[in-house]
């Protein structure tokens, strides 16, 4: 049996295993449910499927490809990652509960929802959910490019790339469609042990293999690498202190409200799954390092990559070195990481726009199970259109993601801050997220991020928090005429006192 065939076959396997298991996880439970059951899991997830869930959304093919280019390209620029995601982690401790209880008191199933909710105005979430959509379709496409770049090179060659793309849209698909928010967290359980498994395993074989060990592995990246080791790295990289020490501020406050991020701590059973969640995940970002390091050690190895090829450095060691089951075993792993993300983003999609958008169509307006059913009519066209872009249009979403984190962040003030203070209203809200698209859609596309050695989506957030406040302070929201303390008493974001547990 050829390499090529041992590949595909495991590949194949674990492909149907996915499905299957996707689909176990509503017997008996998720098929029947409403849009809440569908979403987030009827809000019955416990700590462990959370974890691995948040910790399969956050791990995404980028890891594997993106993680290991940017090691081989530029060095230490990469570990804005784990500082982002770490420092979001902390800030998601507090977070994470509050937009819980804020949902769960109001049936609220998404941020638009919530946006919805607090400024009493059902098309404003609409208006928000198809923003929001153009800035997540670009991160289906990429793992659905990721998920194709992975299985073309472990099949040796034996999968073209269009098939590749196919098989993770229609897998994907499949099992969100039916199983939602629950079928995901059951196989982020089957991703996760199988990406613990290899990156521990590869951490450990490749210095061994091709070097010494690491002691021989780093002492001759510092001498003969060492400009990867510091900022702004190597290869003319424009990613300095400024713009690392900007994105991590940036990035760590945007994850919080990050719909994806959003729909894991709504699928929580209680807020304190969420605080030990956040306790728990930043163990999982140690795995990081690993193909960051492999990506370093690929430049010693195999030199001379460029371009988009340097993505495959990880996999560029693993093929030439390893036999055909374990180089698929490390290719599942991959693939499942492009999955999952990829089905979080397609539900996102899905609910917002059953929730928000939908929902103000009279038929759909109070029937859970219509809206669920649209919503997984939208999950079918999304995911079928970033398809059809990845085969024909690729650069018109690849453009769009050069925008869509730092866009994604121009939510901040609207939601996170909105939330906390009611003075903001209607207007300032508009006005701040208006400004702050525009800003970043402007610096960015005119080639001009990083701006003065910063990032240019928190040059962007700036001016949006500066028009929410000046049109707060010129035409502030209607006051809650209740007491302070009464309001406070009866907010419906703070956590009620069963749920607020010592850790």
């Amino acid at each position: 049996m050829s390499d090529a065939a041992v590949a595909t076959t495991l590949f194949g396997a674990f492909m149907v295993a996915t499905v299957a298991l996707g689909l176990l996880a509503v017997r008996g439970k998720g098929r029947g449910g409403g849009l809440t059951e569908w979403s987030v899991g009827g809000r019955s997830l416990g700590a462990v499927f959370i974890w691995v869930l948040m910790a399969g959304e956050g791990y995404t093919s980028f890891s594997y490809l993106g993680a290991a280019g940017w090691g081989y390209n530029f060095g230490a620029p990469v570990l804005y990652v784990v500082a982002y995601m770490s420092c979001g982690y902390a800030v998601g401790y507090v977070v994470g509960p509050m937009l819980w209880s804020y949902a769960r008191t109001h049936g609220l199933v998404s941020i638009t929802d919530m946006i919805a909710h607090r400024y009493g105005r059902p098309w404003l979430g609409a208006a928000v959910a198809i923003l929001v959509t153009v800035f997540l379709l670009p991160y289906i496409q990429l793992q659905i490019t990721g998920m194709g770049v992975v299985v073309s090179t472990i099949s040796y060659g034996a999968v073209s790339l269009n098939w590749a793309y196919f098989v993770g849209f229609a897998v994907t698909t499949t099992f969100v469609v039916v199983s939602g928010l629950r079928g995901s967290a059951w196989v982020s359980v089957l991703k996760d042990l199988l990406v613990i498994v290899t990156l521990a395993f590869l951490a450990v074989y490749v210095p061994l293999h091709y070097f010494d060990g690491y002691g021989d592995f780093m002492g001759r990246l510092v001498d003969e690498k060492s400009a990867w080791l510091t900022l702004p790295g190597a290869g003319g990289s424009p990613y300095g202190q400024g713009w690392f020490a900007t994105t991590t501020v940036l990035n760590a406050l945007t994850v919080v409200i990050f719909p994806t991020t959003v729909a894991g701590y709504l699928g929580a059973r209680n807020a304190d799954a969420l605080r030990r969640n956040a306790i728990w995940l930043p163990a999982y970002n140690v795995l990081l390092f690993v193909p960051m390091l492999l990506g370093m050690a690929a430049l010693f190895v195999v030199p001379g990559l460029t371009g988009a090829e340097s993505n495959l450095a990880l996999f560029k060691l693993v093929v030439d070195s390893l036999p055909a089951w374990a180089v698929g075993v490390i290719g599942v792993a991959a693939a499942l990481s492009s999955i999952v993300p990829m089905a979080v983003f397609m539900l996102v999609i899905g609910t917002m726009w059953g929730s928000s958008v939908l929902s103000l169509v009279p038929r759909w307006q109070d029937s859970s199970r219509a809206q669920k059913t649209g919503s997984q009519i939208v999950v079918v066209i999304a995911g079928g259109l970033a398809l059809i872009l990845t085969y024909a249009a690729p650069n018109t979403l690849v453009r769009l993601s050069l925008i869509s984190y730092e866009g994604m962040a121009q939510l901040v003030p609207m939601l996170l801050v909105g939330l906390l203070w009611r003075r903001i209203g209607f207007a300032a809200a508009v006005g701040g997220l208006t400004v702050g698209v525009a800003v970043v859609c402007a610096l960015v596309f005119s080639e001009h991020d990083p701006v003065l050695g910063v990032n240019a989506g928190i040059v962007a957030l700036a001016a949006n928090l500066a028009v929410t406040l000046l049109i707060t302070y010129v035409w502030p929201a209607d006051r809650d005429p209740r007491p302070d303390h009464e309001l406070l008493a009866r907010d419906p974001i703070d956590p009620p006192p069963h749920e607020r547990v010592p850790v």
